[in-house]
């Protein structure tokens, strides 16, 4: 059965199988919940549109801060079949994981096609990346964008690699209607669209200029035809084609901005590097002079595109958002071509020094470590790291919206700062001091003055929020009477601090209607 085709074989089981049970290893170690309070934001958007027809974090306040329309329709799936939401997010997860594994299994063997070993234990290597493991079970649109990188990258490389009785304008729809998804998914998935037609362009896989160009147009009309109710969308709500989240996230972290730019660069690869796949660099670095040995000028960029497109994200987010927090949570979606390539290399410099005692001890070495490293991660040392995120996310956020449902008359406005499991335990109207929901705070989002202003104006009677998420970063503000707090252990052992609800005294007493 030829490679190129996506049918499932025994190996493709094996990944499938895989990926479930290592889904379901962190969600049984964790328990219920999620790592991330944005994840609660996604799982409010899908039960709103399933419930309520509602494109809405609070139900009859239509909203744009959905950074990821695609995964919000497909968690909304799961509401309309009644699956309990974390199952279904899993599911998603491990879907994406397994389809992971059979493409790079399958783009492997394009790359090398004399051993079949290098492409089976390739889709190893790709699924015990526990970065994709932990954005697998994390309820977030990471990992269905991950997924989707690698499958526009696999159809790029097909154009080459593969050839088809598929009719030149079917290939082009499909094209474009995987960039139109992979756009939905994520925003800047329009970076790899464009990065693969330029390349289209240059390089002619498509066999001439006249057949590019028709693939081109039919490719775009696809992606017009998927992504124009979104686009519709956005600029109903908020009159320009993104939502509100993205100019809010680069608010908040403009600071980071001040930092010199290569110091950005470096924060954002280290935390996605910490793992087995730190010892495929010398894979890349090798895959890198293979492609340039082996292949023809014409096809390099065709080839280096995974590497283009994981260097091209990177810098992207170093000059707009370099927020590395969360194991690098923002460019995980980079591993999926880094893994590719270093596998590749790492295996051609097995095959290519086989016939040498030191380089083929040196080369073997190296995968087997990588490999090992990477189980050890994925199965022994990731899962505590996931449960600790999920713990604190239980202890703080969740934890505070559930005292919130029972202490706070809905009618009474809560300034918050993380509202996503506010939204989902406990949904009411809310004053959201990020600005993802509420537009008005945008320009103002590191201005404390005028939050306060604003806070006051619309007549907030409580405040949900870290210390530092405080405007003005001051717990002792007079205006502040703390009447709850979490005291969660997990976050502290972890050095962080608790989440707090304060009643605020707009006189500066906090003794007044006590």
């Amino acid at each position: 059965m030829p490679l190129s085709k996506i049918k499932l074989n025994r190996v493709d089981i094996v990944y499938i199988v895989a990926s479930f049970c290592l889904v379901a290893l962190y969600a049984l170690i964790a328990g219920e919940g999620f790592p991330l309070d944005d994840s609660w934001i996604h799982q409010t958007y899908g039960r709103n549109l399933a419930e309520n027809g509602e494109w809405a974090f609070i139900s009859g306040q239509p909203s744009a801060a959905s950074t990821s329309p695609l995964y919000t329709v497909l968690l909304s799936i799961g509401y309309l079949l009644n699956v309990p939401y974390t199952v279904w997010a899993h599911l998603l997860g491990a879907a994406s994981l397994s389809v992971m594994a059979m493409l790079s299994s399958r783009m492997i063997a394009w790359i090398l096609p004399n051993n079949r070993i290098p492409s089976v234990l390739g889709g190893v290597v790709m699924i015990t990346t526990w970065h994709l493991i932990w954005a697998a079970v994390s309820g977030m649109e990471t990992i269905i964008f991950s997924m989707l990188t690698l499958v526009l990258i696999y159809w790029a490389w097909r154009e080459h690699y593969v050839e088809t009785s598929i009719p030149l304008t079917v290939r082009a729809v499909i094209f474009g209607i995987f960039a139109g998804f992979i756009t939905l998914a994520r925003p800047e998935g329009i970076m790899l669209v464009g990065l693969i037609g330029l390349i289209f362009l240059l390089v002619q896989p498509q066999g001439n200029l006249r057949a590019v160009i028709i693939y081109g147009v039919v490719s775009v009309i696809s992606f017009v035809v998927v992504m124009s109710p979104y686009l519709a969308l956005n600029l109903q709500l908020t009159g320009g084609l993104l939502p509100n989240t993205a100019n809010a996230k680069f608010q908040q972290h403009g600071i980071l901005l001040q930092l010199p730019y290569l110091t950005r660069v470096q924060s954002l690869i280290i935390p996605i590097l910490a793992g087995g796949q730190f010892l495929l660099i010398p894979g890349a670095v090798i895959f890198v002079w293979m492609v340039a040995k082996r292949e023809s000028l014409r096809h390099w960029l065709l080839l280096f595109l995974p590497l283009l497109w994981a260097l091209a994200l990177i810098l992207l987010y170093a000059a707009r958002l370099p927020a590395a927090y969360q194991h690098g949570r923002y460019v995980i979606p980079t591993l999926p071509a880094f893994v590719l390539v270093g596998t590749i290399g790492t295996f051609y410099a097995v095959e290519m020094w086989k016939r040498r005692m030191l380089p083929r001890v040196l080369s073997r070495s190296l995968f087997a470590s990588a490999l090992l490293g990477q189980i050890a991660f994925a199965v022994v040392l990731a899962p505590p790291i996931f449960a600790t995120d999920v713990a604190i996310i239980n202890e703080e956020m969740v934890a505070s919206a559930q005292w919130i449902n029972g202490n706070i008359p809905k009618d009474q406005l809560l300034a918050i700062h993380d509202i996503g499991a506010v939204g989902y335990f406990t949904p009411r109207p809310m004053l959201d001091i990020a600005g993802l929901v509420s537009p008005d705070v945008v320009p103002i989002v590191t201005n404390a003055d005028a939050l306060w202003e604003l806070m006051q104006e619309q007549d907030a009677q409580y405040l949900m929020a870290f210390p530092d998420q405080i405007p003005g970063d001051n717990v002792n503000d007079s205006r502040l009477c703390r009447i709850f707090i979490t005291n969660g252990p997990t976050a502290i052992r972890q050095g962080g601090s608790n989440m707090a609800i304060y009643r605020l005294a707009w006189d500066g007493d906090c003794l007044t209607d006590e």
